[in-house]
């Protein structure tokens, strides 16, 4: 994720998903990686029956049936901090499924929350999942910053790290060690910016309604359960016991300057490698999207990439429909 004189060394939170059929091999550890049990640090929030411990509580099976998805969170939330997860999403048909991980505080700040996501929707055998990542500041929801990518790999072969850095001044997403977004603190962005604590989300669940083509392929039950296993559970960030306290003083109080904000200067290698996954994989763009913000969002230089994406912000040669009305779940646009 850094080069090697800058290489993060800190505990991620490792998560392996498996289709249903078969289990996964557990991945290999990466430089200090130092694995924590279920209880040391999480806590079910739904799902009942479908979630299972395995290998002595360091393992996690969640299950999508038909009763229900599952999903489980952190105890404690972070004010900044980096959390990943190695993913290795189900085969076959597995449209309508959503694999999250993601940080929010939707339930402390309802009209104002905060939230971080990487998004997996499923889809039709012979399709690939689609990834998407987004960015949300004080309820900031009617103007969602949705990116989306098709992977360099096919995602349900074998586990992949997908990770997030959160800084007070820098956001970055991560594909493996490739930073694939970033998103910078900038004046004119104000409370869009998260800046509240948030706590650490893993969950799968139905998102017939919008998740794969804008609804028109629903979760087929007969492939069920579909089956995500989660491992080598580590988190690397500043707890906040007070989360109405969302000033940088709450966290640096009791961690000081930690790791991560040097972290998140990166490399010009770094920026060369991100700047080649976009041009190369980005399907989707809300800054070249001129039918929602036919003025972009502050942050937004249309000028990059300009001649790979339509007015609708699609990838020239992707697929053009966009869902429209209400959101879904968390996204506008169409899959």
């Amino acid at each position: 994720m850094a080069s090697s004189s800058s290489r993060l060394l800190l505990p991620l939170l490792v998560v392996v998903l498996l289709g249903h059929g078969r289990e996964a091999r557990q991945p290999p550890p990466l430089h200090g990686v130092r694995p924590m049990a279920f209880d040391e640090g999480y806590t079910q929030i739904f799902g009942s029956n479908n979630l299972a411990l395995r290998g002595q509580g360091k393992r996690v099976h969640l299950s999508l049936d038909q009763s229900t998805g599952a999903g489980f969170a952190s105890q404690d939330l972070f004010l900044h901090g980096f959390f990943s997860a190695a993913v290795k999403l189900p085969a076959d048909y597995a449209a309508g499924v959503v694999v999250a991980f993601y940080l929010t505080n939707g339930d402390r700040y309802e009209k104002t929350h905060d939230e971080l996501d990487f998004e997996f929707l499923g889809n039709v055998r012979g399709r690939d999942w689609r990834v998407q990542t987004n960015v949300y500041g004080n309820g900031s929801t009617s103007a969602g910053r949705e990116e989306r990518y098709d992977l360099p790999f096919d995602p349900t072969d074998d586990f992949h790290h997908y990770s997030i850095l959160w800084t007070q001044r820098r956001i970055i997403f991560y594909v493996d060690e490739t930073p694939i977004r970033e998103v910078a603190r900038t004046e004119a962005m104000g409370a869009a910016f998260p800046s509240k604590p948030m706590s650490l989300y893993a969950t799968i669940w139905d998102g017939s309604a919008w998740a794969t083509l804008g609804g028109r392929y629903r979760v087929d039950y007969k492939y069920a359960p579909f089956v995500a296993q989660f491992g080598d559970l580590v988190m690397q960030g500043c707890p906040v016991n007070n989360p109405m306290d969302h000033s940088s003083s709450a966290a640096a109080g009791a961690c000081g300057t930690p790791w991560y904000e040097a972290a998140a200067s990166l490399s010009a290698a770094q920026r060369k490698e991100m700047a080649a996954f976009r041009r190369g994989h980005m399907s989707y763009s809300y800054c070249h999207d001129r039918l929602r913000y036919p003025v972009a969002l502050s942050e937004c230089d249309a000028r990059v990439l300009p001649r790979l994406f339509g007015p609708d912000g699609m990838r020239y040669g992707g697929d053009h429909r966009h869902r429209r009305g209400g959101r879904g779940r968390r996204s506008d646009v169409a899959m």
